[in-house]
């Protein structure tokens, strides 16, 4: 037994793996004591590709659940189906970076790339806590730039359609450029504005298109037919998410997961205390579960109308 072809062969890639692990660690006490910032660059780097398999692994399992016991993406539970989400979300945009560093020695030009460009080209993954929430920031900034462009659009829509909830929705757009927050049981009322011309999905003029994309965080710079897919697309799988977290409940998140959850729905959270996440969060739902697939609209500038004034009172 102790000479047979399975026992050396494992004592052999013991041994390659033990050597392997010994010359990196020797790599990393050079950087560190020679390059203390290439050093940090080269930590990141592999701390973040160690997420990112953690997480592939994750997806994996879910995937090969859904398939053994025929689930659809709705039936998850909310962290599973959350996981999916941001899984694909990272992929798409790490993918240039991981095939960058396919080739031998190309990981000192990822290094180079993520001193100066590691917002641009670095997922979450990569990013220390500063420049999570600095980053975050940035990109929240760029979409609430937007978020008065959108309510002024609203509010010169609205009289454009024969629904008699007009009024009230004028009244609404008026109360939030003045910088009041709306509930969420306002919002319920002035559904069916959502659900015809022009303000439907399937009706929302290029220009609006766009913006409501950016607010998504989806790239605006395609044609505008599917544009209006990928907002149809994205909105139904937040309203599936809405839905799987009615079911667990709020009180059931971690902060950061109630953070990320307030953020990916128009809301900056990285300032915010749980309470206001909470609270804000709570009346997303109320909104959210209630509505059907043809008043989706009215989930998308959701984001932005609960969004504009929140921070006034969030942060006391």
């Amino acid at each position: 037994c102790p000479y047979s072809t399975k026992t050396k062969q494992k004592s052999l890639s013991s041994l390659i793996k033990s050597k392997a692990k010994s010359i990196s660690e020797r790599y990393e006490r050079f950087l560190e004591r020679r390059f203390p910032r290439v050093y940090v660059l080269h930590s990141t780097l592999f701390t973040g590709f160690r997420l990112l398999i953690s997480d592939a692994k994750e997806v994996k399992r879910i995937r090969e659940k859904m398939a053994a016991q025929k689930l659809k993406f709705e039936q998850l539970p909310y962290r599973e189906m959350e996981s999916l989400r941001q899984f694909r979300r990272d992929i798409i945009k790490a993918a240039p970076l991981l095939l960058i560093s396919i080739p031998p020695f190309a990981n000192y030009l990822v290094f180079v790339l993520m001193y100066f460009f590691p917002r641009q080209l670095l997922i979450r993954h990569f990013w220390n806590p500063g420049q999570q929430e600095e980053y975050l920031g940035i990109y929240h900034l760029r979409r609430a730039h937007l978020y008065p462009e959108i309510v002024t659009h609203l509010l010169n829509s609205v009289p454009k359609t024969a629904n008699p909830m007009q009024r009230r929705m004028q009244r609404l757009c008026t109360k939030v450029k003045q910088g009041f927050h709306p509930e969420a049981a306002e919002l319920h009322a002035v559904r069916s504005l959502f659900t015809e011309p022009p303000l439907r999905i399937k009706r929302l003029n290029k220009q609006r298109v766009k913006a409501l994309s950016q607010v998504m965080m989806l790239t605006p710079h395609l044609p505008s037919f599917f544009l209006r897919r990928r907002l149809w697309s994205h909105v139904s799988e937040l309203h599936h998410l809405d839905q799987a977290l009615s079911r667990l409940g709020v009180s059931q998140l971690s902060e950061g997961e109630l953070k990320t959850a307030c953020y990916i729905r128009g809301l900056n959270s990285t300032h915010l205390s749980t309470a206001a996440c909470r609270n804000w969060l709570t009346q997303w739902l109320q909104l959210s579960t209630r509505l059907k697939g043809s008043e989706f609209s009215l989930l998308l500038h959701s984001m932005v109308l609960l969004s504009t004034n929140y921070h006034r009172t969030g942060k006391k």
